[in-house]
């Protein structure tokens, strides 16, 4: 998996011509990260083609169980962060 410091050179890397620092290009990561989280939290999501969607899914509450002694316990709602991959991708990745 990469590393957020893998990621910084790769991108300042493939734009040599944009990005002439390392710390041009961690901007430009951090950049992309905030405007993606904000996106994903929108009502609408982030479509990225040929990469996938992002969007928020609601998760109603319910109950579990704790696996060391068995006992039930109740798990809040929460919002969690749904992914479906682009079809070029996942069929990219399934060859």
């Amino acid at each position: 998996m990469f590393t957020k410091a893998q990621f910084v050179d790769e991108l300042k890397n493939a734009l040599p011509d944009v990005l002439t620092t390392k710390v041009e290009a961690e901007k430009t990561f951090d950049a992309f990260c905030a405007i993606l989280a904000k996106g994903i939290e929108s009502d609408e999501g982030v479509r990225l083609p040929g990469v996938g969607s992002f969007s928020l899914k609601q998760r109603p509450a319910r109950e579990g169980r704790n696996p060391q002694t068995g006992k039930a316990i109740k798990i809040p709602a929460k919002r969690a962060v749904k992914f479906a991959t682009a079809k070029g991708l996942d069929e990219a990745l399934n060859k």
